[in-house]
């Protein structure tokens, strides 16, 4: 019986399903371990190769664990809204719907090719109203809560009603979007309407005018992760910054929980990191500038607030109210023009970019300290978002300030004892203050010259304090969330306006369901795609949906027309997972208490600022509903890396259609040209199928060499363009799916980029084929035994085993691949075919090629799947050494080697070697000064 790996594959799938094999429920009897893989985007190429990496390495894990007796929830859903597939309704007309179905059924019918042990009866699609139902029902409840920095946690709006009552703003320590102060009895006296323009401040969930990366081709705002140097990601379309009322979600209220939940949790310190960075914590002090010669004033965040006698001019954020408001009649052409230039960049290009570009605004500000007028410019280095759009520069110990100083000849003035700036700013982290205010400037009662830094800026903290000047504060870099996409594919709002405020929908009428349109792009008065549908009103009485002709603004109102972004649906994904069926809550409390949090998550590290910062917070919020019990939801994160594609290349000789092979391509003017690796084999090209593949390629030529035209190569990013991508079902169909898994592990470490390569695919493939002959015979006879395991045959397998143990845990997955390698040639080698041994080692493989594994443990003669097999520990007494080889040295240089008993004592060692003839050689005959025996290793004679 031949290795049949087609099959084998087929039987085994099929099995799986009748059996349910991987459908898995709460068991309190077993320990719960949670792999989760991030969610996928079911796109329209569907899977090349690349994509399965980090699969296959958390479904190895997760059979792992439940080999170990884990009760293992393995999930998979789609992340189904995306803009990809709205681009394609606009251009064909098929409904966003259509097409997504389509893709998940392509991606399923690859997914099950390669074997994965997912849970397929928990599977979600965030477009599905049972799933974003959920999604609704959380921005409803934030839209309901707000931030409470006492308690540290979410609490309902109505206990903020009632403090305002009582207090009016008074005594309030709340996350809002800017500071408000009225009594209780002006409270009272608001409006419905202007109270409610109040608590939108506070809301967790809230309409603000931010600034966005807005893109007019596509219509719609776009994250930053969606533009790339000043044009979109998808289309390269013109990209611009732009002030629009969006809904946002109050992300910056948890910064301080976001930053400290990072010290609980098994991430890489690189990962950990970024979200610092991300996040951006800094200790400082906000401190009030009066304009000169008017009534303006604003204030601006430092950390540094000593430094501030070296302030020698301040800037703008280029999208700050300040400017329009500073720039006189003088300069205003200069900076409009500098404005509408800085529109097209994104914040992370501007904080990328280290080139010096400004414009003076006309006004000068005074210092507060030494009353000197200094001079406000305006730059995109400056942000809009962090701490308060405006900055005082100091350019002796600011690299920026200091580049942009030297750039437009402002002064640069040292504050420190002994500083060099003649090349570059000084960090004036430690040393004593000078200029603190220089000689003949006033110094406003603040004298700071001859202190340290350190002392400086606790004197200067507390100078603020008493004096009114500012106050002292902790500021975040982190910003809120953008929640609102021009899109018709996404996330409807639960949101209808009644006099121009939102309102939410009852929770009891969720879903809203995303309505039909006429068409997918925007309307032509400019309203985004949702303002085609006809069906798109809130009965107010009726509490339903109807049509917008039927809108009186008395019980009848608008929708919103916006929908949720992409990250929206990915948020608590992780949860619906544990209880996807439930109709009465997102996850039942005793369920969501057996799974808890993900134990196990495997993804991208392009993720770190967005899908897992949003993630989290969307958990940390749940949690102080009581939702969750984790504050969490990813214990521990792997993050894969990509496998890259190589490409191969054709020379066609320039002006013909002779293609040239690539050893003889100096000879001639050539153009290299991108071929389809999947016409390559071992960097030889199929003629035929080159010839058929184009059809300018139906006459083409060849000169070889040695009858084959040999392709060039390179490794670049696997993309269409390039013509690199492999199809895992090509890969499946000639080696099998187990050989698949196998080598995509062997190909290197799993948070590495590595290269595919066909050309090595096929020593897997025959690794497994020699594998198979420890249990078949070339005649098809079942050769398994029940004679007694070797102790050469019981060290092999135990040295296996302890291999893989550890190299799993560790995700060494490559190592493993040869681990098992070893171990087969071994056993071969030995002619080991007995079940003592080969029963455990089929364990021991199946995480990685559950298809043969599977065949060969009914083979020998189980009634249950392997995969409820258990996983074999290993016995160190196999392990140990009978005996070691010495490699003998003479003053230093390897003679020769000897073997001795594993226990040989140093003394009997050391005689032997002195003893044997080829000793007396090196020795000469001389007496030996020293002999050094290095246990188990080598034995050095100094003569």
């Amino acid at each position: 019986m031949d290795y049949n790996f087609r099959e084998i594959e087929k039987k085994w799938q099929k099995r799986w399903v009748e059996q349910k094999t991987y459908q898995v429920t709460e068991d309190e009897s077993k320990k719960k371990f949670y792999v989760l893989n991030m969610f996928p985007y079911p796109s329209g190429a569907g899977l090349h190769v690349g994509h399965p990496l980090g699969y296959i390495a958390s479904d190895i894990y997760a059979r792992y664990k439940r080999l170990q007796g884990f009760n293992v929830l393995n999930p998979m859903g789609y992340d189904a809204y995306g803009l990809p597939a709205e681009q394609y309704a606009i251009q064909t007309g098929q409904h966003p719907a259509i097409t997504t179905v389509n893709n998940i059924n392509r991606y399923r019918e690859q997914l099950d090719k390669i074997g994965f042990s997912f849970d397929w009866n928990r599977e979600i699609r965030t477009c599905d109203p049972e799933y974003y139902q959920w999604t609704q029902w959380a921005f409803i409840r934030m839209f309901n809560s707000f931030y409470c920095n006492d308690e540290k946690k979410a609490m309902p709006i109505g206990e903020l009603v009632k403090a305002f009552e009582a207090n009016g703003s008074q005594g309030l320590n709340v996350a809002c979007s800017e500071e408000l102060h009225f009594t209780a009895d002006e409270w009272r006296q608001m409006g419905e309407k202007e109270q409610q323009e109040v608590l939108m401040n506070y809301r967790i969930a809230y309409l603000g005018n931010t600034m966005v990366n807005w893109c007019p081709a596509l219509g719609t705002v776009l994250a930053n992760d969606e533009v790339v140097d000043g044009v979109s990601e998808r289309g390269g379309h013109p990209v611009i910054q732009k002030v629009m009322r969006q809904w946002c979600l109050r992300v910056s209220a948890y910064a301080q929980r976001l930053l400290d939940g990072l010290d609980g949790i098994d991430w890489t310190d690189s990962l950990k990191e970024t979200q610092r960075n991300w996040i951006g914590r800094s200790e400082g002090a906000e401190m009030r500038f009066k304009v000169k010669d008017s009534e303006l004033e604003f204030t601006i965040f430092t950390t540094r607030a000593d430094t501030v006698f070296g302030v020698t001019f301040m800037v703008l954020a280029p999208e700050s109210e300040l400017v329009a408001q500073l720039t006189t009649p003088e300069q205003k052409a200069e900076v409009d023009a500098y404005l509408e230039r800085t529109k097209k960049r994104t914040e992370r290009e501007r904080i990328a970019d280290r080139s010096v570009s400004g414009v003076f605004s006309g006004s000068y500000a005074i210092n507060p300290l030494t009353n000197e007028a200094i001079p406000v410019w305006i730059s995109d280095y400056v942000l809009a978002g962090y701490g308060t759009g405006a900055i005082m520069a100091v350019p002796a110990h600011d690299s920026r300030d200091y580049a942009f100083a030297k750039h437009f000849n402002l002064e640069i003035r040292p504050l420190i004892e002994g500083c060099d700036i003649s090349e570059e700013s000084f960090d004036a982290k430690e040393g004593i203050m000078i200029n603190s205010p220089k000689e003949g400037a006033a110094a406003g009662g603040l004298v700071l010259n001859g202190l340290t830094v350190k002392e400086a800026i606790a004197k200067t903290k507390e100078y603020i304090r008493s004096t009114g000047l500012g106050r002292v504060k902790v500021n975040f870099r982190l910003r809120d969330a953008i929640f609102s996409r021009q899109r018709y594919w996404g996330e409807p709002f639960p949101v209808y306006y009644k006099n121009n405020m939102p309102y939410m929908i009852d929770e009891s009428k969720l879903p809203l369901e995303l309505p039909e349109v006429s068409k997918f792009l925007p309307t032509e008065t400019g309203e985004p795609p949702l303002g085609n549908a006809t069906q798109w009103a809130w009965d107010e009485v009726n509490q339903t949906v109807v049509g917008v002709d039927k809108i009186d603004h008395i019980t009848i109102f608008p929708l919103e027309l916006n929908t949720m972004p992409g990250f929206a649906g990915s948020s608590a994904y992780y949860l619906r997972y544990m209880d996807p069926r439930n109709h009465s809550c997102l996850v039942d409390p005793q369920v969501n208490g057996y799974w808890q949090n993900v134990d196990l998550y495997v993804g991208g590290t392009e993720h770190a600022t967005g899908h897992l910062i949003y993630s989290r917070f969307w958990n940390k919020f749940l949690f102080d509903l009581g939702v969750t019990v984790k504050e969490e939801p990813f214990q521990k994160l792997v993050n894969q890396g990509m496998i890259q594609g190589r490409s191969n290349f054709v020379y066609r000789i320039k002006d013909t259609n002779t293609f040239v092979s690539l050893n003889l391509k100096n000879q001639y003017d050539t153009t290299p040209i991108h071929v389809d690796v999947n016409i390559v084999s071992n960097d030889v090209l199929d003629l035929e199928a080159f010839k058929a593949w184009r059809p300018e390629f139906a006459t083409a030529e060849f000169i070889l060499e040695d009858g084959k035209y040999v392709c060039g190569w390179a490794v670049e990013k696997m993309s269409k363009s390039m013509f690199n991508v492999v199809n895992p079902d090509m890969i499946v169909e000639k080696y099998g799916a187990d050989t698949l898994r196998m080598y995509e592990m062997f190909l290197g470490p799993v948070e590495q980029s590595k290269p595919w390569d066909t050309n090595g695919i096929d020593g897997v493939y025959r690794f497994l084929k020699k594998f198979w002959t420890l249990f078949y015979n070339r005649d098809g006879e079942f050769i398994v035994n029940q004679e007694a395991a070797t102790k050469e045959e019981l060290k092999s397998l135990h040295k296996l085993i302890k291999k893989v143990t550890s190299d799993i845990e560790q995700f060494s997955y490559n190592t493993s691949v040869s681990a098992f390698m070893i171990c087969i040639n071994e056993l071969y080698t030995l002619k080991c075919n007995k079940k003592e041994v080969l029963s455990p080692l089929l364990v021991v493989l199946a995480p990685f090629a559950p298809h043969v594994c599977e065949e060969l443990w009914e083979a020998v003669g189980n009634q249950s799947s392997v995969c409820d097999a258990q996983w074999p520990s290993w016995n160190e007494d196999y392990l140990k050494e009978d005996v070691v080889n010495y490699t003998i040295s003479f003053n230093g240089k390897a003679r020769f080697n000897m073997e001795f008993a594993a226990d040989a004592t140093s003394e009997s060692i050391q005689e032997t070697v002195l003893a044997d003839e080829r000793s007396l050689k090196w020795t000469e005959g001389k007496t030996p000064k020293k002999v050094i025996v290095v246990p188990k290793k080598i034995v050095n004679i100094v003569v």
